[in-house]
């Protein structure tokens, strides 16, 4: 069953940068299966992150809790996508944040230490490098559009873009991360729904 896991993982790394079988056995070897509970934490506030997580399936909140004590959404992970507090692990200093499991989530997890046994390897220090680098471009440009946009074209965005995420995710969690209450979601939501239907006729 870990082969199959594993498998899963080895198809998103050679997606990104395709790695030879000495590279591909490491990789076996330091990636470790783990499951969470829903609500159970993967980071909290104040300790140190220090694995990077691969999720098979399930969900993955980031979050914060601002000045007034509540909880402010950051972002939802799901399936085949890697979850890390990036201050926290690549500083090891304590995180500002939490990182949350939504529901019952399965991942294969990656130690700081391993990683940088796994960094000696060229061609995962190719994948790792191509990897940072494709996600500095999409978190700048996303953040650059999407600051502009109004709670209606945020959600309508996170649909077109992200369904799984909206489709997995409850309510007030949506709500948090497009800053409006779970009222106006669902006012967002009706609207949307009437707007899609109509495009069907």
């Amino acid at each position: 069953l870990r082969g199959l896991y594993m498998e899963e993982l080895l198809e998103f790394i050679n997606s990104i940068h395709k790695i030879d079988v000495e590279t591909e056995d490491a990789v076996r070897k330091y990636f470790v299966y783990e499951s969470f509970k829903k609500n159970e934490f993967l980071t909290e506030k104040d300790r140190i992150c220090k694995k990077t997580y691969f999720i098979l399936s399930g969900l993955v909140r980031r979050y914060y809790i601002n000045e007034n004590g509540k909880d402010n959404t950051v972002w939802i992970y799901f399936d085949n996508q890697l979850v890390i507090d990036v201050g926290s692990y690549f500083s090891q200093k304590p995180s500002l944040g939490y990182l949350q499991a939504c529901d019952p989530t399965r991942v294969l997890s990656l130690s700081f230490e391993n990683e940088q046994k796994l960094l000696a390897y060229p061609e995962f220090l190719q994948f790792h490098l191509k990897l940072i680098r494709s996600l500095l471009v999409a978190v700048i440009a996303f953040h650059q559009n999407y600051k502009l946009m109004n709670a209606q074209e945020k959600y309508a965005y996170l649909m077109a873009n992200f369904p799984e995420m909206i489709q997995k995710s409850k309510l007030k969690h949506i709500a948090t991360l497009l800053n409006v209450s779970p009222e106006t979601l669902s006012r967002i939501r009706a609207a949307f729904v009437d707007v899609m239907s109509n495009k069907d006729y």
